[in-house]
């Protein structure tokens, strides 16, 4: 008999033996922004988003829905003078909260990928939980806006989950002129990718790493 998935550092494990619960909540205030986020990574897909950016909540609902993530965020900004300490902010929460669910990572997959279209626009999105945080972005948005919200602040906020996630980020354009596709499908196939990385392997008995660690 294989030796069953070891659970995450902190995750509690359900009665009968059930899959390990990866919760996490990770609240952040500054004088710019509050900013609370709560994620279970084995959830269905539910989802509360508050922002006072209009887009960005749209496409943060993209990753709990596509990613099936169950997934709560209340944030407030000074969005007056623009949507750029709101967005990063978020991504440097939703980072850390990934993060700490995930817990010391054993049994994960690690790696996530995904290619996915929306209409003309064509994005793939690779990452890895490696502990070792690192962004490129190729997605090539010139700067607009859509709606109320700035393009330049989708790579904002996708920096800023990498680098508190602690991940290997790499989004790349393949085709695709409209700028709301493009973005809309980068956080799709993010979310893709990050539930991927994210789901436990039944066969794994430890780390992802022959290093032994993935800080």
């Amino acid at each position: 008999m294989p030796d069953p998935i070891v659970p995450p550092h902190g995750a509690a494990t359900a009665p009968g033996g059930a899959s390990p619960q990866r919760i996490a909540e990770v609240e952040r205030k500054t004088a710019e922004t509050a900013i609370r986020v709560r994620i279970n990574l084995d959830g269905t897909g539910r989802y509360d988003i508050k922002t006072p950016l209009p887009f960005l909540s749209h496409m943060v609902e993209q990753l709990a829905r596509h990613g099936g993530f169950d997934l709560e965020v209340d944030a407030t900004g000074d969005v007056h003078i623009d949507g750029h300490h709101t967005t990063e902010d978020l991504g440097i929460v939703l980072g850390k909260a990934v993060l700490q669910a995930l817990g010391d990572k054993r049994g994960i997959q690690r790696y996530g990928s995904a290619t996915l279209p929306m209409d003309e626009a064509l994005v793939r999105v690779a990452l890895d939980l490696s502990g070792r945080p690192f962004f490129v972005w190729r997605l090539g948005l010139p700067k607009a806006k859509v709606g109320e919200f700035d393009t330049e602040l989708c790579e904002v906020f996708f920096e800023a989950f990498a680098r508190s996630g602690q991940a290997n980020l790499h989004v790349h354009k393949l085709e695709g002129d409209n700028l709301h596709h493009l973005m809309e499908i980068t956080f799709k196939a993010f979310a893709k990718a990050l539930r991927m990385a994210c789901t436990l392997d039944p066969r794994a008995t430890g780390l992802p790493s022959t290093k032994g660690t993935l800080d």
